[in-house]
């Protein structure tokens, strides 16, 4: 089945314009297993950008897993008005395994693509076997699956003594900065991104901490970055 659905983005505070050009992602390729009466549930997530790449994906699990019983795909491709949205049953009973797994999946905030492969165990789990089963699984890969965010960047470049390059990584940290590079010469020089709304409140920070005598540098700016979510602030 195929359909289109409408996915909300999560509750923070930042302009409408802003959250429309942010959603969290898969920051990567996860893997989670259950067993249920001696049927192995392997659910396998990973980042899906566009429909070819959902598809794409589907397809290297099931060569992955040859003589699985049943493999059950589920994505969402988009975020905003336009998310697309697929699942099938793949041989289950009508209605116990794809859209199980793609309630889970669209309940998690997340677009991405989730494969859950069975092996049969021998005994049957009946329908509602079967349902929980196939929303266990989908859920235990989304308690693993790392998350990130795709956010305009800017990158700064900043050369500094070294008396104040502990203060300055301090100070990258509590602006949420990314280290990208840093070289040892005469001075010390960082390469450092930021989500863009944070980058101006580092370098007036950076100019009071050095009181004026260092300045960094935008020298590129990404309209669409993929950036690591840590912990919970990271979502503000």
């Amino acid at each position: 089945m195929d359909l289109r659905v409408q996915l909300y983005p999560w509750n923070v505070s930042y302009s409408e314009s802003d959250a429309m050009s942010r959603y969290l992602i898969p920051a990567q390729e996860a893997r989670a297993e259950i067993t249920v009466v001696n049927s192995r549930f392997i659910a396998s997530a990973a980042p899906a950008f566009n429909v070819d790449e959902a598809r794409a994906f589907i397809q290297r699990i099931r060569a992955e897993f040859p003589d699985a019983s049943h493999h059950v795909p589920c994505f969402l491709v988009g975020h905003g008005a336009s998310v697309t949205a697929h699942c099938s049953d793949a041989g289950e009973p009508s209605g116990t395994a794809g859209r199980p797994a793609l309630a889970v999946l669209q309940g998690s905030g997340l677009g991405d693509v989730v494969v859950v492969t069975r092996y049969f165990g021998g005994t049957k789990l009946g329908t509602g076997g079967l349902v929980r089963a196939y929303s266990d699984a989908v859920r235990a890969v989304l308690a693993v699956l790392p998350r990130a965010v795709k956010i305009p960047t800017a990158t700064l470049m900043a050369a500094l003594p070294y008396s104040y390059f502990e203060p300055v990584r301090l100070l990258i940290a509590s602006h949420r900065g990314e280290l990208l590079d840093q070289d040892f010469g005469a001075d010390v020089t960082l390469s450092v991104r930021f989500r863009m709304e944070d980058a101006a409140g580092f370098q007036e920070a950076l100019r009071e901490l050095t009181r004026g005598t260092v300045q960094a540098e935008v020298v590129e700016t990404q309209p669409d970055t993929i950036f690591p979510v840590t912990d919970d602030a990271d979502l503000a």
